[in-house]
């Protein structure tokens, strides 16, 4: 069957896909790496699939909509996040009205975390996928495909749905993806649908390719929006070979790449796998292309000697605040010295730090603000951020 996978159009290089979506002075703009991901299960699963980033694309609603008359597909998938989510089902809502017999599924953190409450925006949209969605859209087009309208929705796990009454129904909650190498590389579906040239990360050298090795997140941050919505706190991981010929097939068939951004939450929560993975890209010579990830304060020095030989450029790091007490409030799970000791390693190890700072937490003052800016200042990392400043 045909599905659109759309994220949709809003404001100018509009990142919904961020930890924190907005629209920055840099030019950031995130990949839609999630919905790429979910496209690629789709044409696994033998489905046709039009990808649409319309913020990359440049494109506005009535463009979008004149390309998808001309796909006519019979389930639309439509990215959306909480300060677009009007936007969002607007979308969501012309496209119904101009394509005959459409099936419309909401996906992304906003709906993840308010199923029933989005479906009662408009009464046009007929289902949203709450937490990992890949499987979801799976089965929905599946569903579709086989026909009955919205009644086809009834028996699909992992969605809120309007049945034929109106009736707003949640379904139960579909299991996690535990085997991650049955996932396509969400590369490749950048390869046959996307231009990597629109995205720009202010810390990563430009063109860029985003990816993870792994989902979820084992640590309890109070802030962190991925793995409360989508992906859970059980760090699952694809096998090591997986990611490697993934990193291979990028340096074969990106030439103009210049970094590859591992998207993990916490690529560093196994500091083993880290290791074993660093072997293996060394081992096939998929070094040639740079990469960066997510990381926390505690990877060790040998860690990151290894790392760097394998390719790591860059550490982004979420020290958030130069005040104990506010890390404790937010559950970072980290003291100051050691992250006074994980910058020291890094710069030993020639690896960058990219520092990330908030503002604005539980129990902050001016007080806290300024020891922030004066820890800050005695890390000096290579480049830094200060949310809700975001570059």
């Amino acid at each position: 069957m045909k599905v659109l996978v759309l994220n949709p159009p809003f404001l100018p290089k509009y990142s919904r896909e961020s930890r924190s979506p907005a629209v920055t002075k840099s030019g950031t703009l995130y990949y839609p790496m999630w919905l790429s991901y979910a496209a690629g299960y789709l044409e696994k699963s033998g489905h046709e699939v039009l990808l649409i980033d319309a913020p990359a694309a440049g494109q506005g609603v009535e463009e979008i909509v004149r390309r998808a008359e001309t796909f006519a597909p019979g389930l639309a998938v439509i990215d959306t996040s909480t300060p677009s989510i009007y936007n969002d089902v607007e979308v969501a809502s012309k496209l119904k009205a101009r394509i005959p017999g459409l099936i419309t599924i909401l996906v992304g953190v906003h709906v993840s975390a308010l199923p029933v409450e989005t479906l009662q925006i408009d009464d046009q949209v007929d289902a949203a996928a709450y937490g990992e969605y890949d499987a979801t859209v799976v089965a929905t087009a599946t569903a579709v495909q086989e026909g009955g309208g919205r009644k086809a929705l009834s028996g699909i796990k992992g969605i809120a749905y309007r049945d034929s009454e109106g009736t707003i129904v949640k379904n139960d909650p579909r299991p996690y993806i535990e085997d991650l190498d049955d996932l396509p590389f969400v590369s490749a579906v950048y390869h046959r649908h996307l231009s990597i040239e629109p995205y720009f990360y202010g810390h990563s050298r430009h063109p860029i390719v985003a990816l993870v090795t792994g989902r979820g997140c084992p640590f309890r941050c109070t802030y962190c929006v991925v793995p409360q919505t989508l992906q859970g706190h059980r760090y699952r991981k694809r096998s090591v070979d997986n990611v490697a010929a993934e990193f291979k097939y990028i340096n074969d068939n990106f030439p103009h790449a210049k970094e590859i951004m591992i998207e993990d939450d916490t690529l560093t929560a196994d500091h083993k796998r880290c290791r074993r993975l660093s072997e293996r890209l060394i081992e096939i010579g998929a070094t040639r292309i740079p990469w960066s990830a997510n990381a926390r304060a505690d990877v060790d020095y040998d860690t990151m000697r290894l790392m760097k030989r394998a390719g790591c450029r860059l550490f982004c790091v979420g020290f958030e605040s130069g005040d104990q007490r506010i890390l404790d409030n937010i559950r970072k799970g980290t003291k100051l010295e050691r992250i006074r000791e994980f910058v020291r390693d890094a710069k030993r190890a020639g690896i960058l730090v990219h520092g990330c700072f908030m503002v604005g937490n539980r129990g902050e003052t001016r007080q806290t603000l300024e020891t922030t800016l004066r820890f800050a200042k005695e890390l000096n990392p290579d480049t830094a951020q200060f949310y809700p400043i975001m570059v």
